[in-house]
């Protein structure tokens, strides 16, 4: 059993196919290791006949020389065998069958041996020449399959399949193309790759050798099969891309609409009433009530004003259009310029600034938009009484600025899902707007090289963080 281990395991290593770059130095130290351990087995069995001899017929201690020919037949093959057969029994016939110690085959049984020899070794090292090709073929079809299956698109990997293919269709240089094939260069044999009655590809083969045939016939089918599968995935793959990116496009198309036919009608339908009521002769209407129609339509066009301008910069950011105009800030200058777009409800605001007020090199506009954005978020969803507190910092190279409100948090759930458009927190019911802000201020964050991020629990509030790269001063 430890025999056959370690012949199994001289096939197993003499299957790799080594590297081109190597192959003249392990094809030489290969057939030295052949040949020498040809020389020893042939005098280690003769070693092991001499000291039977005493106890066993010789005639019949001849065919432990077969433990000699088997070994060398399997792993080296059929020329190795044959030279140990010849040698097997030249030795045997010179140390052990009279005449001794010479070459002459006076009996007839002698050449019988020697043929036995013969035979068994052309069997034996056909057999194990076709179990390694078997070996060779199914390795090879084995890292096909994970070369188009896992590494990446097939077209990728063709010109790699093809020259491990090579080696085991017994040819010079192999070519694979999947659709319509190049021209057919000269002395080069076309075949088709097909699965079925489909074709999915075909393979150039330059310089065919003598075994090529019967190695196309085992291995071209299932190269087929492992490329039409690998097409499949590779057109399946695209398929569900652009499914998702209609599914995508779908559900943006419906959270538009959605929004104009609320954000917008409402505004819309506010200020038509109110300019209905204004134009009216027979409504009598005191200045006072003059004055509240007149801020209702005021309110309302800044809203529709405010939810255009989002739309725009929505679908700039979306497509990547936004340019960027960087310039150094102070980020103090920045929240204090936010503070100043919100009107009446910034006076509910508590800002906390250092010392030495960061710099920052971004557009000024946008960030003061992104600014406005959280704030305005933290607004919305903290009780009326409740402040919001806007804490201004530095950490390492960055400049922070952290928004804290006191509203209802945001559950792990929501976190990212938040700063997508048109989505809203779980609590949002009662809150008006499209769902925009937040998508628009890490857009406007991330185009000045910059992160806007959430910490939340349920019930505890939330606080957002607009991280920027502060700016590199001179000296």
């Amino acid at each position: 059993m430890t025999a056959f281990r370690s012949i199994a395991g001289l096939m197993s290593s003499g299957s790799t196919a080594p590297r081109s770059g190597a192959r003249p130095a392990l094809d030489l130290r290969r057939r030295v290791t052949g040949v020498t351990v040809s020389v020893l087995l042939v005098f280690a069995v003769t070693g092991v006949i001499e000291l039977l001899k005493p106890h066993v017929p010789v005639l019949s201690l001849g065919m432990l020389y077969l433990f000699a020919v088997l070994p060398v037949a399997i792993v080296w093959g059929l020329r190795y065998a044959l030279c140990v057969s010849v040698g097997s029994m030249l030795a045997f016939n010179f140390f052990f069958l009279p005449p001794l110690h010479t070459l002459s085959l006076d009996d007839s049984r002698n050449w019988f041996a020697l043929s036995v020899f013969v035979v068994t070794a052309v069997v034996v090292s056909e057999l194990a020449a076709g179990q390694r090709r078997r070996a060779q073929e199914s390795a090879l079809l084995a890292e096909i399959a994970t070369s188009l299956l896992e590494r990446g698109p097939a077209r990728d990997e063709l010109d790699r399949i093809a020259a491990e293919a090579a080696g085991a269709l017994q040819v010079e240089r192999a070519t694979i193309s999947v659709g319509e094939a190049p021209t057919l260069a000269k002395g080069t044999e076309r075949y088709p790759l097909t699965v079925g009655e489909r074709h999915v590809g075909s393979i150039d083969l330059e310089g065919p050798g003598p075994g090529s045939a019967a190695a196309r016939r085992r291995l071209l089918p299932a190269l087929g099969s492992l490329l039409g599968v690998a097409v499949d995935r590779d057109r399946l793959q695209r398929e569900a891309v652009e499914a998702e990116a209609l599914r995508r496009s779908d559900a943006l198309k419906t959270a538009v609409l959605r929004a104009v036919s609320h954000d917008l009608r409402t505004p819309l339908m506010a200020i038509l009433t109110s300019a209905s009521a204004l134009s009216r002769e027979d409504l009598a209407l005191g200045e006072q009530d003059r004055d509240e129609l007149l801020e209702t339509i005021r309110v309302e066009a800044q809203r529709l004003d405010r939810l255009v301008g989002d739309l725009l910069d929505l679908s700039r950011l979306q497509a990547g259009a936004v340019r960027t105009q960087s310039a150094p800030w102070s980020i103090d200058d920045l929240v204090i310029q936010a503070l100043g777009e919100l009107g009446p409800g910034a006076s509910r605001v508590e800002v906390t600034l250092p010392e030495t007020s960061p710099i920052v090199r971004v557009d000024a506009q946008q960030v003061e938009r992104a600014l406005v954005n959280l704030i305005e978020n933290a607004l919305k969803y903290s009780p009326p009484p409740e402040p919001v507190r806007v804490q201004v910092g530095s950490h390492g190279s960055t400049g922070v600025v952290r928004v804290v409100d006191h509203g209802p948090g945001v559950s792990a759930s929501e976190v990212e899902r938040i700063f997508e458009p048109f989505q809203r927190g779980l609590a949002a019911s009662s809150v008006r707007g499209a769902g925009l802000g937040l998508a628009i201020a890490r857009g406007f964050a991330e185009a000045n090289g910059g992160h806007v991020s959430v910490e939340s629990r349920r019930g505890q509030g939330a606080t957002f963080t607009l991280e920027l790269p502060l700016a590199e001063m001179q000296s």
